[in-house]
């Protein structure tokens, strides 16, 4: 099993991430509740600046949560980074790669935390893959074509104080210098488009031969991905809804040759109960087909964010 003991982050982190994955820190206590997580999170962030530096030239990850926009740090409690990052092993001075970071929820936490000796990597599917939706324009299709230098340019205008290095590329063509480099890779609700389009060009297969090449021997996967009842049919259960199986999961990266070390629950949410007529995107904060439905808008916010499961896999040694 992973040590999470070896990683300079905070206590409340830690023994937060602890008590909820693995039952350490107060193991005669029951699991916490969803709204037990969220105040947790929300005292952490609270008692961020009183907290000395840890770990990283930008402080703790406890203070780079507490830094974040208030919109962000709204979702804390539906998307745990602190229990999640600390679960993952992610630590100053690591490079970590990050699968389709879009906007930067995640970047933005991960680039101050690793601090001015990690480096962040950002990763977007391949250009070949967006056709496949049928709803990108010409336009946005060819700015896929300059995604990497236009991300770069993005990302590193986020921040004004120095942070981690950053570096880019697209699945399917994993630079040279980045082989063997990597210390850990982040799939957080990143797989459902490579899985739903593996058989139209092999997505999935490129993008988990990709990360096998880029870690470290002994290095991470840490997945966060939509999860699907066990008992759902395959055909629903494609990545086209946002939601795959943890069995299907955890088979294809055990055949691309990692080894599952470690599973948590901390990204559960066990009022998501996803049926055959549901899409992951019906839920907040995207509110899909309930925008101009108050009544409905108000059920599916009551429900919140996804259920997802919280995987962690190993290169081996």
């Amino acid at each position: 099993m992973f040590d999470l003991f070896r990683y300079p982050t905070s206590k409340t982190v830690l023994c937060t991430a602890l008590a909820l994955s693995l039952g350490a820190c107060q193991s005669d206590e029951a699991p916490l509740a969803e709204s037990d997580i969220a105040a947790e999170t929300a005292t952490m962030v609270a008692e961020a600046a009183s907290e000395p530096a840890v770990g990283s030239e930008q402080g703790s990850l406890a203070a780079v949560l507490a830094a974040q926009p208030e919109e962000v740090q709204a979702r804390y409690g539906a998307r745990h980074p602190a229990e999640t990052l600390a679960f993952f092993g992610v630590e100053p001075g690591m490079t970590v790669l990050e699968a389709l970071p879009g906007g930067g929820w995640y970047s933005k936490i991960l680039a101050p935390y690793l601090g001015e000796s990690g480096t962040l990597i950002g990763v977007d599917y391949s250009p070949s893959l967006f056709p496949l939706f049928g709803f990108f324009s010409e336009e946005q299709l060819k700015a896929k074509e300059t995604w990497v230098d236009d991300w770069l340019e993005e990302a590193r205008a986020w921040f004004d104080t120095p942070v981690a290095d950053l570096d880019a590329f697209q699945f399917g063509e994993l630079p040279e210098r980045l082989e063997g480099q990597v210390d850990a890779v982040l799939f957080v609700r990143a797989l459902h488009n490579l899985a739903r389009f593996e058989g139209d060009g092999g997505f999935l297969t490129a993008a988990l031969m990709n990360t096998k090449s880029a870690l470290k021997p002994g290095g991470v996967v840490g997945v966060v991905q939509h999860m699907a009842p066990e008992d759902a049919s395959d055909a629903w259960a494609d990545g086209s809804a946002g939601y795959l199986k943890k069995s299907f999961v955890i088979a294809q990266l055990e055949a691309a040759g990692f080894e599952l070390v470690g599973e948590s629950d901390i990204n559960v949410n066990t009022k998501d109960q996803p049926t055959s007529e549901d899409i992951v995107w019906r839920l907040p904060p995207t509110l899909s087909g309930s925008k101009d439905n108050p009544e409905l808008a108000a059920a599916m916010t009551a429900v919140g964010e996804s259920t997802r499961m919280t995987l962690l896999f190993k290169k081996p040694e």
